[in-house]
């Protein structure tokens, strides 16, 4: 078993541990109601509206942390339970996806380019490791070194992500904090849920960063 092997192992089970803490954290922390009694709508709402942003819709969307922002469509997306919900993690996760629509309205930079590295993206990590598979199989180093390529450009949205999510991830804290939805007792609860969240993608950067030096160790040995 080589040492890449083994530190994707590493890395899997601690991107496990990591979902685990979110799933309990935000558990923990949608136990806990905001002091003011608003609900994630309610504050995604008001957020937009004091920032200028009317056009943005606030919608609601089946299923669990499925929450997110269509830059396109121009719409907060928030799960049901974070839509109806007073909790601290609902406002903290629906401030996070204001977020990033006040980031789409100021031309935040790093949503640009993740953005327009987003096509290329999707086609690495789709056939990227196909490529690189049946480069192995063939014993061709260079569709191999293709595969690896296409799958880092995956690697590089997934770096060029981090920015962006903790950006959107501080201004949502700043937000709540400014106009007064969370009080200094349930601003930790909010940190902590948007923190576990933020880990998310750190993982997932960690993950695709050990299964390329795993490729390149498989392609250094083909090529002995």
């Amino acid at each position: 078993m080589t040492i890449t092997f083994l530190l994707m192992i590493v890395v899997f089970v601690a991107t496990l541990f990591i979902q685990f803490w979110l799933q309990r954290t935000y558990a923990r922390y949608s136990r806990v109601a905001n002091s003011r009694g608003v609900t994630g709508e309610q504050v995604a709402r008001a957020i937009l509206d004091a920032y200028g942003l009317h056009n943005v819709r606030v919608e609601m969307v089946p299923g669990a942390l499925t929450d997110h922002y269509d830059p396109i469509a121009k719409a907060v997306r928030l799960s049901e339970p974070n839509f109806h919900s007073p909790s601290a993690a609902a406002l903290a996760v629906a401030a996070h996806e204001v977020g990033h629509a006040i980031q789409d309205a100021k031309s935040y930079a790093w949503l640009r380019v993740r953005h327009s590295i987003l096509p290329v993206a999707n086609i690495g990590s789709m056939f990227g490791p196909w490529i690189f598979i049946a480069g192995m199989f063939m014993g061709a180093t260079g569709l191999m070194s293709i595969g690896i390529w296409l799958f880092a450009a995956a690697a590089l949205f997934q770096l060029v992500t981090l920015p962006v999510e903790f950006d959107a991830s501080n201004r949502a804290l700043n937000i709540l904090k400014k106009m007064n939805f969370l009080d200094n007792s349930e601003m930790g609860g909010a940190r902590a849920v948007l923190t576990a969240a933020a880990m998310t993608y750190v993982a997932a950067l960690a993950n695709s960063l050990a299964t390329i030096l795993h490729y390149v160790a498989i392609m250094m040995s083909n090529r002995e």
